[in-house]
């Protein structure tokens, strides 16, 4: 009876089939991603580098610009063709500035990757005996100590490559897997475009000929609060946070900067 009662309240017992079945396909999953080839196969592909960051920093920015251009021509009570236009040209020049300046940022960065790495390199072959001292106090900080530390400080500068990459890693907090700049910058820019046209994208309906759309303003101001929304949702599918907080974050954080454009747009359509 006690045993029962362990089990209900671990949840072993009372968990539908279609749970328990669901743990028991993602078990085994886990085991087939963690025998001994399935890990050799993986570290020896090497880490890889995420375009997330790129993609929701370009995705965020372009909703807000693109918001912030639609609240300042509304504020100004230009017509619907004239918003489309001037938000064009928002898309493809700042989106293109973002792309570039994110191109430059992370060129910047592998720049300083392997410059740091040359030091390091230098450092090893220069003053061997300093550079050993800052394995030792680095494995001392990991928690060991004596013969231990040691015999893992002969494994680790016994080789060059591997010395250096430690490092990096421990020493400069730099990330040894290489990136893609291109790619970095092709993220910003197509978040940028594709996410940052639905604010846009009612005054390019009243705009076309024949249509009417009754308060375009409200249509993006809806639209651009739903874009915030998924973009959170989508980010935490990617890293599997819980998708509601995620999305009400993004919506806050991207809402208030929204905002913020709304009323320069409205200060500025006074002086019209």
């Amino acid at each position: 009876m006690a045993g029962h009662r362990a089990r209900q309240r671990d949840g072993t017992d009372d968990d539908p089939p279609q749970a328990a079945g669901d743990r028991a396909a993602g078990r085994n999953g886990l085991e087939r991603e963690h025998t001994a080839a399935a890990i050799a196969a993986r570290l020896r592909a090497g880490p890889t580098r995420s375009y997330l960051r790129d993609f929701v920093y370009g995705a965020i920015d372009g909703t807000v610009t693109t918001f912030a251009v639609v609240a300042g021509a509304g504020g100004a009570g230009l017509d619907a063709a004239v918003v489309v236009i001037l938000g064009v040209a928002n898309l493809v020049a700042d989106g293109f500035s973002m792309a570039v300046g994110n191109l430059l940022a992370a060129r910047t960065e592998e720049q300083r990757r392997e410059r740091t790495r040359r030091e390091e390199e230098h450092h090893v072959v220069a003053i061997p005996h300093g550079e050993r001292e800052e394995v030792r106090q680095l494995l001392g900080g990991w928690g060991l100590e004596g013969h231990l530390r040691e015999e893992v400080l002969d494994v680790v500068t016994a080789d060059r490559e591997r010395w250096v990459r430690l490092m990096l890693e421990q020493e400069h907090g730099l990330a040894t897997a290489p990136s893609r700049p291109s790619l970095a910058a092709l993220a910003t820019f197509v978040a940028f475009v594709a996410v940052g046209t639905i604010p846009l994208a009612p005054f390019v309906v009243d705009a076309l000929p024949g249509v009417t759309l009754q308060a375009p303003f409200v249509w993006s101001a809806t639209t651009t609060a739903l874009a915030f929304l998924l973009i959170g949702v989508a980010k935490a599918v990617v890293v599997e946070q819980s998708r509601w907080r995620s999305g009400l974050e993004t919506l806050l954080v991207g809402g208030s900067a929204a905002g913020l454009a709304y009323l320069v747009g409205v200060g500025l359509g006074g002086l019209s």
